[in-house]
């Protein structure tokens, strides 16, 4: 069992939003070998609900203690390919998971569509969100490290701290 996951909502394979949830992940955890869940290879057995890989693979998810979520901007939020995963979970599904919200772009009018529309969402099925969303635009991918490295400054102790039991009174 995977104590890391990343999941993108990408419709194309091995996506450049998988990359960018990839370096996400890699800057914030040691794993080096995180559950990495490409949507766009599961794309056809979405919304078969009894579907037994998926529903494996959906609470194989839940017990992870850090999600990376990532999905490219369309129509200024993210895809229905990750909100067709994501509502195979109930209310506080994701409880105990400490998720981070990725989307890439290719316009800064959307930079806050992560924190808008995807924290919320991941909020709602109970996982902790403790450190801003990332936006990374497209013409940034060249300089991905850099580019994480400036976000996860601030996000990597917020997440760090997140994942430490909490102290009892």
């Amino acid at each position: 069992m995977a104590s890391t996951a990343v999941v993108v909502g990408n419709p194309k394979a091995r996506s450049r939003t998988l990359t960018v949830a990839r370096e996400v992940m890699r800057q914030l955890s040691h794993d080096t070998e995180p559950l990495e869940v490409d949507l766009a290879e599961h794309a056809g057995s979405l919304f078969d609900w009894g579907n037994p890989a998926l529903t494996a693979l959906t609470a194989e998810v839940a017990r992870c203690r850090l999600l990376v979520v990532a999905s490219p901007t369309y129509k200024a939020t993210y895809t229905g390919l990750l909100k067709v995963f994501l509502d195979r979970y109930g209310n506080d599904a994701l409880r105990g998971v400490v998720a981070v919200p990725v989307m890439v772009g290719a316009a800064p009018v959307h930079t806050l569509a992560p924190e808008v529309y995807l924290r919320p969402l991941l909020v709602e099925l109970g996982a902790t969100v403790p450190s801003r969303a990332l936006y990374v635009m497209e013409a940034d991918i060249p300089r991905l490290t850099e580019v994480v490295a400036k976000w996860a400054a601030t996000a990597r102790p917020l997440v760090v701290a997140a994942l430490q039991p909490a102290a009892l009174p």
